[in-house]
């Protein structure tokens, strides 16, 4: 009887520590993922994948971010940049029709999500820029 005890009250401690917590793992948020996704994103007319993710190594370079992974095959690359805090980005580039290039950047702060247009909107002005240079490097 004493051993039924034991094995019950450890079987409600170990269940009270499997409590689950009201933390959302795929919660929206106050914008919806559409919102997020226009602002992350940006279509260039071009079919040159490879382009693309060299100016996007150069332009993450420029930033300040240490190149962790590209691989030309899935599209991506992925940095880190190091000062007091941690940003991380994840770019991905995928064919948008036969002569357009979809490419898409996530960042996060620490482990907090960047949702801040304007920080994305500096990435893809750089990004433009390292692109024009590129096409009119030879003339």
């Amino acid at each position: 009887m004493k051993s039924l005890f034991v094995v019950i009250l450890i079987a409600v401690s170990l269940l009270s520590g499997c409590a689950t917590t009201n933390q959302r793992v795929l919660d929206m948020g106050d914008e919806s993922q559409l919102q997020k996704r226009s602002y992350q994103s940006r279509i260039f007319d071009t079919a040159d994948k490879e382009k693309i993710l060299r100016a996007t190594i150069s332009t993450l370079q420029d930033f300040g971010f240490v190149i962790d992974r590209a691989d030309l095959t899935l599209g991506s690359v992925s940095g880190t940049k190091r000062d007091l805090n941690q940003v991380k980005i994840t770019v991905s580039v995928r064919p948008k029709g036969n002569d357009r290039i979809l490419v898409r950047a996530n960042a996060q702060f620490n482990i907090t999500p960047v949702e801040d247009p304007k920080q994305y909107q500096n990435f893809f002005t750089s990004l433009e820029k390292s692109l024009f240079l590129t096409a009119h490097a030879g003339e």
